[in-house]
């Protein structure tokens, strides 16, 4: 399979990752592509969004004073690269945190997972809340759509997909609630059971945006504005569910695990 990042970014990004691991001195649990590259849709200036999850030395977080739980590093020659300390991911996980899950999710990885991230994924099988989801892709959508829906108006490429994904999402969840939905916009499409026209119209979009920057505007389908309002109105048709009482005892032991190994 063709990798989609050229090898002259990935070895930039490999470099820069590590001069992060040497400064802070962190070891990475995981290093992804958390963008439109990775949700399937790019356009030719779209920019790496890499993202990162850490852990510390132990004695970091023996501290009296609890450090910052993000690295935030300048963007640099279209490469924005941030990342999050173990506690904070799985603390957004135990409240089914969307972009938590989408980063154990995505199919560009930029280094080799470290053997936890396996039970982390798992763990967020577990206790992921297809509604407090389904809640935050329907934010997600309506707030990049707004109103432009409901006008004729030309609408950007980005626009649609930034509508696009999250209904998938939603439609995803609402076929089958017990799975995580994929992140990349393939992925959602293979389980969201479309038309073939559906599927089609889709598919002429993302070769759109393959050409197009980011706020080329595409022709309108009204098909697609159908799907999108509809998916995105459904949001709690979803079934709730809390995490289980053993769940913040699994992740207290991946953290624990993690600091003292």
């Amino acid at each position: 399979m063709t990798d989609p990042i050229p090898s002259p970014v990935r070895a930039d990004i490999e470099r820069r990752l590590a001069a992060i691991a040497a400064h802070e001195g962190i070891r990475y649990l995981l290093a992804v592509e958390s963008g439109s590259r990775a949700w399937g849709f790019p356009s030719p200036d779209s920019d790496y969004d890499i993202r990162f999850v850490y852990v510390r030395p132990r004695d970091w977080y023996l501290d009296l004073s609890i450090g910052r739980g993000v690295i935030e590093t300048p963007i640099e020659d279209d490469i924005d690269l941030n990342g999050w300390d173990i506690r904070k991911l799985l603390g957004l996980m135990l409240k089914s945190n969307a972009v938590a899950s989408e980063w154990l999710a995505s199919p560009i990885r930029y280094l080799a997972d470290h053997p936890m991230v396996a039970r982390i994924a798992a763990l967020a099988d577990a206790i992921f809340d297809p509604r407090g989801m389904a809640h935050h892709y329907a934010r997600l959508g309506h707030g990049a759509l707004d109103r432009r829906l409901e006008t004729p108006e030309p609408l950007p490429v980005k626009h649609y997909f930034y509508g696009l994904r999250p209904a998938l999402a939603i439609r995803a969840m609402r076929i089958d609630p017990a799975r995580r939905p994929p992140m990349d916009l393939q992925g959602l499409m293979l389980c969201s059971e479309l038309s073939p026209a559906i599927w089609a119209m889709i598919q002429e979009l993302v070769e759109a945006k393959a050409q197009t920057r980011e706020l080329g505007n595409a022709r309108r389908y009204p098909e697609l504005d159908t799907l999108i309002r509809d998916e995105l109105g459904r949001a709690d048709q979803l079934p709730q569910r809390k995490p289980g009482p053993d769940a913040r005892m699994r992740a207290n032991q991946i953290f624990l695990d993690l600091v003292n190994s």
